[in-house]
């Protein structure tokens, strides 16, 4: 028993196998090619900081997580090896590598190419009847008056904040938090629009309240399915119906999930604007992932939105799946077994997909993608900002996958609202 006790406690003592660090980058800081021109991926593998002796690494090329695929196995040399690729149109090369030689396990490591990623053409064109689709949806909204309800919350100095409940088309009424600085003089200010990433969860005062003191504005922070603040039974009974929301009726463009989000951005819009506090020039829409669509298709929805803030934008390029391309969350359009599109949803898709939206806006704006984001794929983020007519900017997060950051835009949003006050003084 002794002697047991000893051989257990000499193994614990045993320092566990260092495990082995596997990275991909492109040969090119920017990652950014062209057509046809060849792409290398260097793959480096180490162990407690020193460069794996030998091994296999499997590397699995493909279109953005699309086929075709390319599979290689390549030994490493010096803890280094490298895998060439190129792409015969714009679009991403994207490299998944994975240590060993089954390909199976073991450490992984994701790199992707931009190639020619201005060049990304729409899936689809904008459907013919898109702008007389929502203007009847929006004819809906307009018949149901906005007596919005304001509750006071508790508030730092100088920021007075409300819980607020707006009425809207059915099935649910705008909710969320709104937070403004106290006694500000009538058009004096800014509005700000927030809006929130994908899941069924409740809205904080906190943000709302953190922005209006930022950036001296009106901010209204909506929950995305208008579920009630400070109600936990009755949130608990709606969230429990939502499960699946992302494909809720998505076979009709009546009956489909986003269509009530979509119309409480607008009813939303709507109130911020009706604020005797408004500038009557300053709109911003501010969102990631989920929010990021959102903020897309507030923009097109209401040619009064000037900016835009977009992290990692979803909801774009729904039809890219109709030519092998990757479209963003929720991949709203199902294929079936041979791979074909779901012909009916792919067409209502159309007329909730943030690269039609991207059309009919009037703003500016700001985006970000992550180069290895598999739920957002860069691709069907580029899909959308090509087809974006204004003032833009877009952030290349070359390493990234799905990075939500609520303070994405900050910096570009307090550039906007100064440029709007430098342009009021000029006579």
């Amino acid at each position: 028993m002794g002697s047991s006790f000893l051989l257990t406690f000499a193994a614990c003592l045993q320092a566990a196998e260092p495990a082995v660090e596997l990275s991909a980058v492109t040969d090119r800081p920017d990652a950014m090619y062209s057509v046809g021109q060849q792409v290398k991926f260097l793959i480096s593998a180490k162990k407690a900081g020193q460069p794996v002796a030998d091994g296999e690494v499997v590397c699995i090329l493909d279109k953005d997580g699309m086929p075709p695929t390319l599979t290689k196995t390549v030994k490493l040399l010096n803890g280094t090896a490298t895998v060439e690729g190129t792409l015969d149109e714009p679009g991403f090369l994207r490299c998944r590598a994975t240590y060993g030689a089954t390909g199976k396990s073991g450490p992984v490591a994701m790199a992707s190419a931009a190639v020619d990623p201005l060049k990304i053409p729409p899936s689809m064109s904008v459907p013919d009847d898109f702008d007389a689709f929502w203007t009847q949806q929006k004819a809906r909204l307009t018949a149901v008056p906005m007596k919005p309800t304001l509750t006071p919350v508790n508030a730092p100095k100088g920021i007075e904040c409300f819980d607020v409940e707006i009425p809207c088309a059915p099935p649910r009424p705008v909710s969320g938090y709104f937070a403004r600085p106290a006694q500000a003089a009538p058009k004096s200010l800014p509005a700000i629009l927030m809006v929130q990433r994908a899941g069924v969860f409740g809205n904080s005062p906190n943000d709302p309240i953190g922005n209006a003191k930022r950036f001296n504005a009106l901010v209204l922070d909506i929950n995305a399915h208008g579920l009630p603040n400070n109600k936990p039974d009755v949130f608990k009974e709606i969230a429990g119906t939502l499960g699946n929301y992302a494909a809720a009726g998505r076979g009709d463009r009546e009956q489909i999930y986003f269509l009530g989000m979509y119309l409480r951005l607008t009813r939303a819009m709507e109130f911020l604007t009706a604020q005797p506090e408004w500038d009557g020039k300053t709109l911003i829409v501010r969102g990631g992932s989920q929010g990021g669509g959102q903020a897309i298709a507030a923009a097109g929805l209401d040619p009064r939105v000037s900016f835009i803030a977009a992290n990692v934008p979803a909801l774009c390029d729904h039809s890219g799946c109709a030519i092998g391309r990757a479209s963003g969350w929720p991949g709203l359009v199902p294929k079936d077994a041979d791979g074909k599109p779901d012909a009916k949803v792919l067409q209502v898709a159309r007329y909730f997909d943030g690269m039609n939206f991207a059309t009919r806006s009037k703003a500016e704006a700001i985006f970000d993608v992550g180069f290895i984001d598999p739920h957002c794929p860069p691709t069907s983020i580029y899909a959308m900002y090509n087809n974006w007519p204004g003032k833009k900017r877009i952030v290349n997060e070359i390493r990234a996958g799905h990075k939500y950051s609520g303070g994405f835009g900050d910096a570009a949003i307090a550039e906007h609202i100064a440029a709007s006050k430098a342009a009021a003084k000029q006579p």
